[in-house]
């Protein structure tokens, strides 16, 4: 099975960043590189500006404070005017274009997990719990956009506008230029070694994160639960214990990271001070005009920030390509379950379902199934019984390619699963299963997820066969009535009864009912008894339940224990066969109690 979220930094270390920078640039720079050229024209356009700011000041000092030319003084302040009218247009134009490309990439990559996640095994998402999984994918997928926007800014923005920079200031003072970018490898130093431990540290406090705002989406999910077992305080304290260790590790983070600022600050400090000193004295001794020392400084002031940001992008880069790097986990993921080559699609004729000693096995190694065999009649019903554990679930699970046998051979038509696609097979198959899950939207919406193309005479058409009509119409807004979080507005029988209707509403020749009446109440159960009969009429119907009610009448009944079909027959040749375990169950229950109902 897969485990996507660990605490081990080996993924971390496969693939360095530049692979992954190179994997970015791949897959978005055609894309978008018309808009990335406007850019990086824009960025350029503030740089220019920048170091032309830096430039003027020379003339600003000498010209018109030091030999007060009058005549300069229009042209000179217009010129000004000019450049930062020009450097406001280029910087609106830069963040909103690259914004805008942001917002792209993020809602390109969100389309990209969910159709990965939607093609995933069921295997995954038992391995890894929902909650958390949004959470890591929710801090993790600005990484991407994150990546593209430092590298485009820092290389277009902040790197032509320190050399436009350093350029004016040896213009200026070469001597003094040298002089103060010597203390250059101190600050590369600095950063590297604040690069080297930002990887890991990054990595465990979005995991926590992740957990923290996991723990949190399941707590409200299960609310009704933590109240009815007074489990308020329990909960409260583990995830307490979590936002804890999720707070140091953020605080490790923020050190970590803010190390470059008194590094930067500290050597940025020395060069203008050295700067200053420096022109002072030459100012003094020399009797040299201001302007030169004036242009000096204020490029040297200018060219801070894109050098601060520039010392800081190899750590942010860091930063930005470990979330980047989770999220390519998620899309790379192999998908155990694919479409054998060549892979048909499954034409169901009668729908007879076959297991031929089939063995199964989940991923820890515990053993469920144990060379299986029996066969699922054409238009017939099937019942699946026996104790908790037997393996009855498994099979339902294993018809639909949630997991796929250790070995056997599992026919549907006389046609191998294996060989045929998933799509295919699936889309001959209605499932309801104990658990009525109802997505967000109204009931209609919730019926009509059974077939896309369905008719809203149809849709009604089936909720009256699922005995949901009356309800429904009874419900605020009729069919438009939204369900709420999981169906919450609806009781458990109405949920379960709109889950007939969205399987009626599927029309497929198999239908697979997995304890679809063992959580409902008397009235409910007969009424969803009822639906079922009506959609299971003229299907091939596996069904597995531990109420009498629900089997009694079934063609076929199937006793497995310990993933193995110890009785086949039907109620009333099982009933009679003494020591028999049908026979058993089926005593237990009498005296107006549910037979079987033994879990």
């Amino acid at each position: 099975m897969t485990q996507l979220i660990s605490t081990s930094d080996k993924t971390v270390e496969d693939g360095g960043l530049m692979h992954v920078l190179r994997r970015i640039y791949d897959e978005n720079g055609r894309r978008y590189y018309k808009s990335y050229l406007f850019v990086v024209l824009c960025l350029l356009v503030i740089s220019a500006t920048t170091a032309f700011s830096a430039w003027i000041m020379r003339d600003v000092i000498d010209q018109i404070f030091y030999n007060q030319r009058k005549d300069l003084i229009a042209v000179i302040s217009l010129a000004i005017m000019g450049a930062f009218t020009l450097r406001a247009l280029a910087m609106y134009f830069q963040a909103t274009t690259m914004k805008r490309i942001g917002n792209d990439l993020v809602a390109s990559y969100q389309k990209r997990v969910f159709a990965k996640l939607m093609s995933s095994g069921v295997d995954f998402f038992n391995d890894n719990r929902s909650g958390r999984l949004a959470a890591l994918i929710s801090a993790n997928i600005d990484g991407i956009r994150d990546v593209l926007s430092l590298t485009i800014t820092s290389f277009a923005r902040d790197f032509v506008t320190l050399v436009g920079l350093v350029i004016v200031m040896f213009l200026q003072d070469a001597t003094l230029s040298l002089i103060t970018f010597i203390i250059g490898p101190l600050l590369i130093f600095g950063v590297a070694y604040v690069s080297r431990r930002i990887r890991s540290v990054t990595r465990e406090t979005v995991q926590l994160n992740a957990r923290v705002i996991g723990t949190m989406q399941e707590a409200m999910q299960g609310i009704t639960v933590i109240k009815a077992f007074t489990m308020e305080e329990q909960l409260s304290r583990k995830i307490q214990n979590t936002i804890e260790h999720a707070r140091e590790r953020n605080n490790k983070l923020a050190v970590v990271t803010e190390r470059v600022t008194p590094i930067t600050e500290i050597i940025a400090g020395f060069a203008v001070a050295g700067a200053i000193a420096y022109g002072g004295y030459r100012a003094i001794n020399d009797a040299q005009p201001p302007g030169a020392m004036f242009a000096f400084i204020t490029a040297l002031l200018f060219a801070y920030d894109p050098a601060k940001r520039l010392a800081r992008l190899k750590v942010n880069l860091e930063k930005a390509v470990v979330n980047a790097r989770m999220i390519y986990e998620i899309l790379d993921m192999e998908d155990k379950q694919r479409d054998a080559a060549g892979a048909a699609a499954l034409v169901v004729d009668g729908g007879e379902i076959e297991f031929e000693n089939v063995d199964f096995n989940y991923g820890d190694g515990t053993a469920v199934l144990h060379a299986l065999s029996f066969k699922a009649e054409s238009h017939k019903t099937t019942a699946l019984v026996g104790p908790s554990g037997a393996g009855k679930s498994t099979v339902i699970s294993l018809i639909q390619r949630f997991y796929d046998p250790s070995s056997g051979n599992i026919l549907i038509d006389g046609q191998n699963i294996d060989n045929v696609t998933k799509s295919s097979l699936r889309q001959q198959i209605a499932f309801v299963s104990q658990q009525a899950y109802l997505f967000e939207g109204s009931i209609m919406d919730n019926i009509r997820y059974g077939r896309p193309d369905a008719t809203d005479a149809e849709i009604i058409k089936a909720a009256e066969l699922a005995n949901a009509h009356e309800f429904i119409l009874q419900q605020s807004a009729g069919y438009d009535t939204p369900v709420g979080e999981n169906g919450v507005t609806l009781s458990g029988g109405q949920r379960q009864r709109v889950s007939i209707a969205r399987a009626i509403v599927r029309n497929a020749p198999i239908l697979l009912l997995d304890e679809a009446t063992s959580a409902l109440d008397n009235e409910s159960e007969r009424l969803v008894q009822d639906a079922l009969e009506k959609v299971m009429k003229g299907r091939t119907t596996i069904v597995v339940a531990h109420r009498l009610s629900t089997i009694v009448n079934a063609d076929k009944i199937i006793v497995i224990n310990d993933g193995q079909v110890v009785e086949t027959g039907t109620h009333a040749s099982l009933s009679k066969k003494k020591n028999g375990m049908y026979a058993r169950l089926n005593h237990l229950g009498k005296g107006g109690k549910a037979a079987l109902d033994i879990e």
